[in-house]
């Protein structure tokens, strides 16, 4: 037995809307916020917060967000060079505007301080990031 009468015309169309990627604007010397923006500028304060927060740290964020790379300090280069896009593109894995991270660049000083930049790929362009351990 039909709910409804046959005939009755009811069609659903769903679509789906990107929702706006605005967000404040930290200026991180000042330690304040310099506006709004969306786009391309956000998604870089995204990607600084995910690498500058160290994962399980802080309980304002879930299990998932943020990077796990302070325990790789001190460690030999060639296994922070096989670990850190490792940990990297997992920290990066929970959010779906960022494509992919490439074209690693290792600069290790003598000190044992190793830095490294990348290109980061979003939806909505491609920006260079970096971090040193």
């Amino acid at each position: 037995m039909a709910t409804l009468p046959v005939g009755a015309g009811f069609q659903v169309s769903l679509e789906q809307a990107e929702k706006p990627g605005k967000t404040f604007i930290i200026d991180w010397s000042t330690k304040r916020i310099a506006g709004m923006a969306d786009g391309l500028a956000a998604m870089e304060q995204t990607v600084d917060t995910i690498l500058q927060n160290e994962r399980f740290r802080w309980q304002i964020y879930g299990s998932s967000f943020g990077s796990e790379l302070d325990d790789l300090a001190g460690e030999e280069e060639d296994y922070i060079e096989a670990e850190i896009p490792r940990r990297v593109r997992d920290a990066f894995s929970v959010d779906e505007r960022i494509l992919s991270e490439e074209n690693y660049l290792f600069v290790h000083s003598g000190d044992g301080e190793v830095s490294v930049s990348f290109d980061v790929v979003t939806v909505y362009g491609t920006f260079r990031k970096g971090v040193s351990l």
